[in-house]
């Protein structure tokens, strides 16, 4: 498989902040996103993903999101393996993106 393409929080916030139109897919476990989301982002649990495939879209990017970077990004290797190809981890997770 290639390198993982990741993008870093604060580059996501401004072009959030610009209006533009992101795919967002958190992973993380219902508990765990009780306590907040990326807005706009859509909630798929990391082992929901194989039976919502049809949520994800094939068609543009989507940025994948978890609490640190590892969920997302074997969920990036799965999806990849699917045949998805416009794939973004974000680097750091909700870790990072609650840090900016």
């Amino acid at each position: 498989m290639n390198e993982i393409r990741t993008i870093e929080p604060e580059t996501l916030a401004r072009r959030l902040d610009a209006g533009e139109t992101v795919c967002i897919v958190d992973v993380r476990e219902d508990e765990e996103v009780a306590a907040g989301m990326i807005p706009g982002a859509r909630h798929i649990p990391m082992g929901d993903v194989p039976d919502r495939l049809a949520d994800i879209p094939r068609d543009g990017e989507v940025i994948l999101v978890c609490r640190s970077g590892a969920r997302s990004g074997r969920v990036y290797a799965y999806l990849a393996a699917q045949g998805y190809a416009n794939l973004v981890n974000l680097n750091g997770g909700m870790m990072a993106w609650e840090g900016r």
